[in-house]
């Protein structure tokens, strides 16, 4: 992280735009600014994917693809800033963050309810029509 006491540094979106090859990659996502220089070769989906969004705002890219939540928790090794306030697009003043409500919903036990419940059904079903007739 950038800066310790839970404070980030602050970007401007020309700032971030100056980053964009193979030597400076820096990304934002939900108004936050990621440097993933280190980790174009390891991203599963190839480094040309983020050397074409270097320098920008990548938000819509990125919820579309459907990161896993070990995807987002990655990202926080990453972090280096936000952008600055008066060029914020993605969040609403005092939401909670959107990396915090993933892994909340993503681990709990509700997420795993109406599979189960939809399994069981079509057992109850399978059973009924297929075992007893």
């Amino acid at each position: 992280m950038a800066e310790s006491a839970g404070e980030l540094k602050k970007y401007s979106l020309k700032e971030i735009s100056e980053h964009k090859d193979k030597k400076s990659i820096w990304i934002v996502i939900h108004d936050q600014v990621y440097d993933v220089t280190k980790f174009l070769e390891e991203h599963p989906g190839g480094e040309e994917v983020l050397i074409e969004q270097g320098g920008k705002d990548s938000t819509e890219n990125f919820e579309d693809v459907g990161h896993s939540t070990d995807a987002r928790t990655l990202m926080k090794d990453f972090l280096i800033g936000e952008v600055i306030d008066s060029e914020k697009t993605n969040m609403d003043k005092g939401a909670k963050k959107w990396t915090d409500d993933a892994e909340d919903n993503q681990s709990s036990w509700k997420s795993w309810l109406i599979p189960m419940v939809l399994a069981l059904g079509a057992s109850l079903v399978f059973r009924y029509f297929f075992i007893k007739h």
